[in-house]
């Protein structure tokens, strides 16, 4: 059967992969609330399409960091990409470098940096963890830097790891035959087996709960990379992250991961980028399925989106493959709704083209849905 959605792959990758390891990728926080309504509350925004404009020729480049990528669509940092697929992080890597856009390596890879660094040129990403141990931190923000990574993406919002109640139940682990790559030689590579899930003992033993603002200062004396910090919900954090000199912010609940509850991201997006005051780039991150789900981020203001499941899901399916295909769906579909909405450019997709149903009725109608 054809594959013509990136949605479709999750059914595949759901029926290919251990249990442990589908529910591991599939699966939020608590109640799942905040994982539904990532994607719900897409469907609140609506369009507002302007017609009878040249749409013959469509620019979807843009810039991230001063970095010029085909669209404005990157990769989220997913952990353990090899439990998907062998290759994991390097067919993720080359997928992303194919479609000239950028890549975020989690911190917790099962490919090192200096490995996905060798699958050849690309634009990358480091997604960051701090450890207690800021020898450990330090350590990783250089070999980043040396294997021409281009940004640090700050997680900021896991403190403590969400509660994920499918790993407790399968007593999540990582496979054996894999370890978190980047901490193979410092003895952090091995999540050791647990009465709940196995990565939430890991967390509690290794990430430092001190984490606060000075970090993100530190953070910046040990290197001279942009630091994204990703995890901000607030206008109030958005400022504070503006103040601390961050280059950016991605809008991002982890994917539901962690606290349940939380808005979802589309929703927190435009009170973000409103007190960013347009200092620095906002993305977001989490619930992005369709061209139309991009829309409607920049539309609200964002600079670009990062996607996570659809790598994973995709991955799993087809490998290198999957994911060029998934980035190759949401270019087209994104390219045919700038086209139907009359947008020629990024700079032309505006507030004006989208209605929500949380405009106030003095403005647009906001129809009721």
């Amino acid at each position: 059967m054809e594959i013509t959605n990136v949605t479709e792959y999750q059914a595949i990758a759901k029926q290919k992969l251990p249990k442990m390891v589908y529910d591991y990728y599939a699966s939020g926080a608590e109640d799942e609330w905040t994982l539904q309504e990532n994607r719900n509350a897409f469907s609140r925004i609506l369009f507002r399409p302007r017609i009878l404009i040249d749409v013959s020729k469509i620019d979807m480049t843009t810039t991230v960091l001063g970095f010029k990528i085909s669209m404005p669509i990157m990769l989220a940092p997913t952990a353990m990409q090899k439990m998907a697929h062998p290759e994991g992080e390097y067919a993720t890597a080359r997928a992303a470098s194919a479609a000239g856009t950028i890549m975020t390596l989690s911190s917790w890879a099962t490919s090192s940096v200096e490995e996905v660094a060798s699958t050849g040129p690309g634009i990358r990403f480091f997604q960051l963890y701090v450890y207690r141990d800021r020898n450990v931190v330090a350590q990783l923000v250089r070999r980043a830097e040396r294997a021409g990574f281009k940004a640090i993406a700050l997680t900021v919002d896991t403190p403590r790891l969400g509660r994920r109640e499918a790993d407790i139940k399968n007593r999540f682990t990582l496979p054996p035959f894999l370890t978190l790559k980047n901490f193979e030689g410092l003895d952090l590579g091995k999540m050791d087996k647990a009465d709940d899930s196995g990565l939430a003992s890991y967390v509690a033993g290794q990430i430092d709960r001190t984490l606060s603002w000075k970090d993100v200062k530190w953070l910046q004396t040990i290197t001279s990379l942009p630091i994204l910090v990703k995890g901000v919900l607030t206008a109030e954090d958005a400022r504070i992250a503006v103040q601390a000199g961050a280059a950016g912010i991605i809008v991002s609940n982890h994917g539901a991961r962690q606290l349940d509850y939380v808005p979802a991201t589309i929703m927190a997006l435009e009170e973000v980028v409103k007190a960013a005051q347009g200092r620095i780039p906002v993305f977001l991150d989490g619930g992005v399925r369709r061209g139309t789900d991009v829309f409607k981020a920049l539309a609200l203001g964002a600079s670009g989106i990062f996607i996570g499941r659809p790598v994973v899901f995709s991955l799993a399916a087809e490998g290198e493959a999957g994911v060029r295909k998934v980035l190759s769906m949401l270019r087209e579909e994104f390219e045919l709704t700038m086209a139907l909405s009359g947008c020629r450019s990024l700079k032309e997709i505006t507030r004006q083209h989208i209605v929500t149903d949380w405009d106030s009725p003095h403005g647009l109608p906001a129809p009721r849905l």
